[in-house]
């Protein structure tokens, strides 16, 4: 979902995939997750650039240190109407004669099923027209009568808009939209990067894998093994990280990967294996894009974690040098380590 369309538990925002643009994601993260990707990804539909094209607003995400990898921190689109059951009321007032043993009060504070709350979402605010959505994820909503494309269109750009700042809330939204759509594609991406951003991780997973089979894309893998690191599973990290399509990737997409990939290994306790994954990317890049920022982190926490801290340290200096937006805590970290050294 992106801004035009971050994400996870706290502890597992900066290592999500980025969504739509690198800089959305912060350094790479802790020991542990410090490859998990950003969002912001590219927009390739290649599995692993994450693309959520759900909304107009936008979903992106490392260690405390730096967003980056999931560890230390995927988040992007009045009154609403209500679906489900209302009742069979004729009246607007109690019934007379003692006839109120059903009544439960007005419509609206009857107590609902779960999917009958997950269908009628959470209030859409009065200036979202679900005009706020790509072009493309417009077109998607075509195929649905007029009203239902309107709603559903609003709640997936209510989901792009609170996708960084109330990730749960977008879930809530993707999940409206899903209850009235749930044969779109776009949907049920927008469902996925969501609940990632939201740190529900299983639903993230099962989200996305239904978008991929209705639309073949391979925009989600770096999200998707991301979503198999935070469920325990990083050789089913690595082996996305391994499929054909990544060479087709753009360069962030695979830096995106690349950090999954990096972070699996390191959940393994295969520091060297790390490395090796992290060395082979373009680290030495002269772009300053944020993608470069954080495989430059990546690489660097991880020769701390190896026990390598004057490679470490020098690394630190590099990722600072590019990492104008401070997007990740490179120059802290070096000042500790020159610290402890002296």
């Amino acid at each position: 979902m992106k801004k035009g369309s971050a994400a996870v538990a706290e502890d597992r925002r900066g290592q999500r995939p980025s969504r739509g643009e690198a800089g959305s994601g912060r350094g790479s993260g802790s020991a542990g997750r410090s490859g998990a990707p950003s969002r912001g990804g590219s927009s390739s539909r290649g599995e692993d650039s994450r693309g959520s094209r759900a909304g107009g607003g936008r979903p992106s995400s490392g260690d405390s240190r730096g967003r980056g990898g999931r560890d230390d921190a995927p988040r992007g689109k009045g009154a609403p109407s209500r679906g489900g059951y209302q009742g069979g009321k004729s009246g607007g007032g109690k019934p007379s004669g003692g006839q109120d043993r059903g009544y439960r009060g007005r419509s609206d504070d009857r107590v609902r099923t779960a999917d009958q709350a997950a269908y009628d979402g959470p209030d859409l605010p009065e200036n979202v027209t679900g005009a706020e959505l790509d072009r493309g994820v417009r077109a998607q909503l075509k195929g649905l009568p007029e009203k239902l494309a309107a709603r559903v269109a609003r709640h997936l750009a209510a989901a792009g808009m609170f996708i960084d700042e109330n990730p749960e809330l977008a879930y809530q939204h993707a999940l409206a939209a899903r209850a009235r759509a749930s044969r779109i594609a776009v949907v049920r991406e927008a469902a996925g990067e969501s609940a990632y951003a939201a740190g529900h991780y299983a639903e993230a997973l099962s989200e996305l894998r239904a978008a991929k089979r209705m639309n073949g894309a391979t925009d989600y893998l770096p999200i998707m093994a991301d979503c198999h690191r935070a469920l325990g599973n990083p050789e089913q990290a690595i082996k996305l990280a391994k499929s054909p399509s990544v060479a087709n990737f753009s360069s962030e997409a695979k830096a995106e990967m690349t950090l999954v990939e990096a972070g699996a290994r390191r959940d393994m306790g295969q520091l060297d294996a790390a490395l090796r994954t992290l060395e082979l990317a373009p680290l030495t890049s002269k772009s300053r894009a944020s993608w470069v920022v954080r495989l430059r982190y990546a690489y660097a926490d991880t020769l701390e974690a190896a026990g390598r801290e004057s490679d470490a340290l020098a690394w630190f200096h590099r990722t600072h040098a590019i990492d104008s937006d401070e997007l990740t805590d490179a120059a802290a970290r070096a000042d500790l380590l020159e610290r402890r050294q002296s």
